[in-house]
């Protein structure tokens, strides 16, 4: 992720705020996060480039950009919800993020193209019935029009390449489709669009999900300065 906010780290990590605070004082001591208040509510932490080189990471160093955050925090709340659904973790489910997506394209995402903001693939071997599926996940903040979504929703569901295949391999007639569904994650102000834009899609709308964000995906207002809580949920794992 390109950075989360400390409540987070500490639901991700099972640590106490406090603990979580002096988890992220060590790092920077060390030269391997900075962090600082760059929202409403807790501080962000993101890795350095020593950070980065430790976690065996390739991607440029810099903290999360400010007009992002907001969609950021959804994202990473949407991952921690995900990662501990039953049967994820003992199935080996992987979530590749959109910065892990980003790199593999090298700058190549064409400007009428459209990047997923996460995939989750689940091995064949998961104890799940969607085993051996990868989902393309949307998280929606804010409503774009519904002509524009159900685009989307046909480009993630036509895709037949990886990100940062040829060109000529990304949409290849008769080959499975990447996705077998796209899960979209939805404020309340852009949930109607998106189902909207799913119902135009015909046959194709059954491979489309559209649910809530979680409760606690949204940053705070920027009177309210938000508590930490003294304990939180178990850890899971990041890659």
């Amino acid at each position: 992720m390109y950075g989360v906010q400390l409540d987070q780290l500490a639901a991700l990590l099972g640590l106490t705020a406090r603990q979580a605070r002096a988890l992220t004082a060590r790092w920077a001591g060390r030269g391997l996060a900075e962090s600082a208040v760059l929202s409403p509510g807790p501080p962000w932490t993101w890795l350095t480039r020593t950070g980065l080189q430790a976690c065996g990471a390739r991607y440029a160093a810099a903290p999360p950009a400010l007009p992002r955050l907001a969609h950021i925090r959804a994202t990473t709340a949407v991952r921690l919800a995900v990662q501990v659904v039953p049967g994820y973790a003992d199935g080996g489910a992987h979530w590749r993020s959109e910065r892990r997506l980003r790199s593999r394209l090298g700058g190549r995402l064409g400007s009428r193209d459209h990047l997923p903001d996460a995939e989750l693939h689940w091995p064949d071997t998961a104890p799940v019935p969607w085993a051996g599926e990868c989902w393309a996940i949307e998280v929606e903040l804010t409503a774009k029009t519904a002509s524009r979504t159900t685009a989307i929703m046909r480009e993630l569901l036509s895709r037949t390449g990886d990100y940062g295949c040829l060109a000529a391999e990304a949409r290849v007639a008769g080959q499975p489709s990447r996705h077998a569904r796209a899960v979209y994650l939805c404020a309340p102000g852009a949930a109607g669009t998106v189902r909207r834009a799913r119902d135009a899609l015909g046959s194709l709308a059954g491979r489309i999900e559209v649910r809530d964000l979680p409760a606690d995906a949204y940053l705070p207002p920027a009177s309210q300065r938000m508590v930490l809580p003294a304990s939180t949920a178990r850890a899971a794992p990041v890659t």
